[in-house]
């Protein structure tokens, strides 16, 4: 199993981590926000919950599957996480469309910002994964 194989099974760890915690009171806030900022619905859940098992099926299958799921599931978080900062309504959960662009007076831009950062921070790691740790891992073997 390669490098990327075994980051691609952490991905898969990390988003059934997000959906187990979702259920847990301790970081639940007494209006049912997880950690007192984030609305987690059932949909949401069950996008996290196809997320790791896209990254777990990928880490079995081969590198280069694991490879294309950090560069697609990467992309697609990362412009989710930039579109909620810039507009205050990601595309993932359909926000967009169904509340379209939101103020700075409806959503503030510190809460905006935490909100998202979990998708700017997953997303913009798993490109890195996809588009340059890749390559990388690939040349090295290349020219060993």
């Amino acid at each position: 199993m390669t490098l990327i194989q075994k980051l691609a099974l952490a991905y898969a760890v990390l988003f059934f981590v997000v959906v187990a915690i979702g259920y847990i009171p301790a970081f639940n806030d007494a209006n049912g926000y997880l950690f007192g900022l984030f609305s987690l619905q059932w949909y949401d859940d069950l996008l996290h919950a196809f997320s790791g098992v896209w990254a777990a099926i990928a880490a079995f299958i081969s590198h280069r599957q694991s490879v294309f799921y950090f560069k697609l599931f990467g992309s697609v978080y990362l412009f989710d996480g930039l579109l909620g900062l810039v507009t205050g309504s990601g595309c993932l959960d359909g926000g967009i469309f169904i509340n379209g662009f939101r103020s700075f007076n409806d959503i503030e831009f510190p809460a905006r910002f935490f909100a998202n950062l979990p998708h700017i921070l997953i997303g913009g790691i798993a490109v890195y994964i996809g588009f340059r740790l890749s390559k990388r891992i690939h040349d090295y073997f290349a020219t060993a």
